[in-house]
């Protein structure tokens, strides 16, 4: 046939198809394609060890022979290897070639025209259908946030102009701005996310972790609430995470188990979490562990929160409990700070400090930005007699979670076995006016002032009054006890603790109960409470 009559039965035939509702035949069959369409192909198809293979034979070739294909097509050649690098998780080879398409795209800008190729003169429109320059560069910082390097990230996504980033790009900008401590721009590029995707609720949870009220937030998804249906929730959900990000952690609770209760929201894993995580802020872990229990059950796949909930299981001696949470993590992923936080919690109970030590450094290098994982290498280097050490992690865990009492409680445990009471005072007073009166502050302070002879009766009022806030508080019920130790007022404190222990069980209460027993000679119901501290 002479390829007059085939281009006119190749026309006849896409005419049909179109006509029947049926896809054209691929170019493949029509004799249409040149290799790069093969490789974008298969690079669509998912065939990525297949895409390396090729691309790098048809680049050595490119070098050989610099005439073999067209700057447009080296271009694509380029950015389809460098794909295929990126997901064989060769970060800094993908920078490479991606830093070398950009140069070739670069330079193919400089042209109008398109050289013909020697080697693969069929060319399709799709040819022409070039890799986004954008999206390259997205990938390229995808590759710096891998290694480590957000700088050169931000830098790079930096120099795309404003009305050119797309939602995504601001997004990794703004997570990157914030971990950078640079809230203004960070503040910026979440609300362009919230401007093209005003259901990005993550985003949202960006701008409330970065001060911004509540209102102001809530303003920006109105439209959207008021014309897709059954999001009547949203609002209240902003208002509830807005409570969070300002450590009102009652309000917090409150707020979300209104949201929790409604029928179209109920047992919701990510609610449930995050009020196990809000009870846990409070200091009430026994809701706290109810909780997790609750969202694992519903979800046997759970990572998230995970970290605190074996924190938990640890600190009440349950350790056989947290060995098989720390297994069955490390099962589903061992790419997540977690598991490796779980498994550290273990080692550091059953104190191994220089393993959890470890598993802490795991977590951390695994997510720089795991507040448990910080906690838990203070914690470990701060019982390894490395204080200085252990304050740096303090004060990042701080910087991350200023709300949460538990990273000031390391830091100041830190200054207190250092002898730096005076330290050790201002930061309980700073976080007892910045976080309000409520018991946990109450004992934080308590626990500094006592420390001091000085202010032991001082301790003792805050320790009253912490109580009288919350009877059950099992940090104040110990260090008031350990206040009538001091003063050998052992049937006070055995009354205290059955007291504390009438509505709850905790191996800690347990066991001081049975020290307070044996200095009344009620040798035979200690021993019962040791038993118990021990199960």
């Amino acid at each position: 046939m002479d390829p007059g009559g085939a281009a006119i039965l190749e026309s006849s035939l896409r005419s049909v198809y179109r006509l029947a509702l049926v896809p054209p035949l691929p170019a493949a069959w029509l004799g249409g394609m040149n290799v790069i369409d093969h490789v974008r192909d298969m690079a669509a198809a998912g065939l990525h060890s297949n895409v390396r293979l090729l691309s790098s034979l048809l680049l050595t070739m490119s070098n050989n022979n610099p005439e073999l294909f067209s700057p447009s097509q080296k271009y694509q050649l380029l950015v389809y290897h460098a794909d295929s690098l990126f997901h064989d998780k060769e970060y800094r080879n993908a920078v490479s070639k991606y830093t070398m398409a950009l140069q070739q795209k670069k330079a193919l800008s400089k042209t109008s025209k398109v050289r013909p190729s020697t080697g693969n003169s069929a060319s399709t429109p799709q040819s022409q259908c070039l890799p986004s320059e954008i999206e390259v560069k997205y990938k390229m910082a995808e590759c710096y946030t891998m290694l480590k390097q957000d700088k050169d990230a931000i830098a790079i996504l930096d120099g795309i102009p404003s009305r050119q980033r797309t939602p995504k790009i601001n997004m990794m900008l703004a997570n990157l701005y914030k971990k950078a401590g640079q809230e203004r721009p960070s503040v910026t590029s979440y609300k362009e996310v919230l401007r093209q995707c005003p259901l990005a609720l993550d985003a949202i949870l960006g701008l409330l972790s970065l001060s911004v009220k509540g209102a102001e937030v809530a303003s920006m998804t109105m439209n959207v609430i008021q014309t897709v249906p059954n999001l009547d929730w949203l609002s209240v959900w902003i208002k509830a995470y807005a409570f969070v990000h300002t450590g009102d952690n009652s309000r917090a609770i409150n707020t979300i188990c209104s949201l929790e209760k409604k029928s179209l929201l109920r047992d919701n894993v990510d609610l449930l979490g995050s009020l196990a995580d809000l009870y846990f802020r409070a200091g009430d872990n026994k809701n706290s562990v109810l909780k997790f229990e609750q969202a694992q059950m519903l979800d046997p796949y759970l990572i998230k929160g995970m970290d605190v909930y074996g924190y938990l299981l640890a600190r009440e001696g349950r350790l056989e409990d947290v060995e098989n949470l720390g297994c069955r993590l490390f099962n589903i992923s061992d790419q997540h700070a977690e598991p490796w936080v779980v498994s550290g919690c273990h080692s550091f109970y059953s104190k191994r400090y220089s393993r959890a030590l470890y598993l802490g450094a795991k977590a951390i290098q695994l997510n720089s930005n795991s507040v448990q994982a910080l906690l838990l290498k203070g914690a470990a280097l701060r019982n390894m007699g490395r204080v200085q050490e252990a304050i740096i992690h303090f004060r990042e865990a701080i910087r991350l979670a200023p709300c949460r009492l538990d990273c000031y409680e390391g830091l100041i445990e830190c200054y207190l076995a250092s002898n730096s009471i005076r330290e050790a005072m201002v930061m309980a007073n700073n976080v007892y006016k910045t976080l309000g009166a409520n018991a946990q502050t109450l004992t934080l302070l308590a626990t500094v002032c006592l420390e001091d002879p000085v202010t032991q009766e001082k301790a003792k009022t805050l320790l009253d009054k912490a109580l009288t806030q919350r009877p059950d508080y099992i940090k104040a019920v110990v260090k008031k006890a350990e206040l009538l130790s001091r003063e050998q007022k052992y049937e006070d404190g055995i009354a205290l603790l059955r007291n504390a222990l009438a509505n709850q069980s905790d191996c800690v209460l347990h066991r001081i109960l049975g020290d307070f027993l044996v200095a009344v000679n009620e040798y035979q119901e200690a021993m019962d409470q040791y038993s118990i501290a021990l199960r």
